[in-house]
């Protein structure tokens, strides 16, 4: 259980984002179009949690995806999304901020 909780909030295994963005992996960017417009990851794509059911389509389920959002509590909901529909690698890639300065 414990160790679940530590994978939903990233907390698990170190990842090198810098490498999964090199080798094609998405960042997705749930927090709202306003929020996104202030500042983003370049490269980014956003997509509002509410709306990342609906936009499932538009997600290959054989990329890796990077979820990250303000700090970290919606891209652990949109990962159990994408996990939930048969998205096999994702990482909650946490608050913005921080996810940009490990790509640095």
């Amino acid at each position: 259980m414990i160790q679940l909780i530590k994978n939903l909030f990233g907390l698990g295994p170190k990842v090198d984002y810098k490498e999964i963005v090199k080798n094609g992996g998405l960042i997705i960017d749930v927090r709202t179009p306003s929020e996104y417009q202030g500042g983003h990851i370049k490269g980014s794509y956003n997509i509002p949690l509410q709306q990342l059911s609906q936009n499932l389509s538009k997600l290959r389920k054989d990329k890796v995806i990077i979820t990250c959002c303000a700090s970290g509590m919606r891209s652990a909901s949109a990962k159990s999304i994408l996990k939930a529909n048969g998205y096999k690698e994702v990482h909650n890639g946490g608050g913005w901020m921080s996810l940009k300065s490990k790509l640095s």
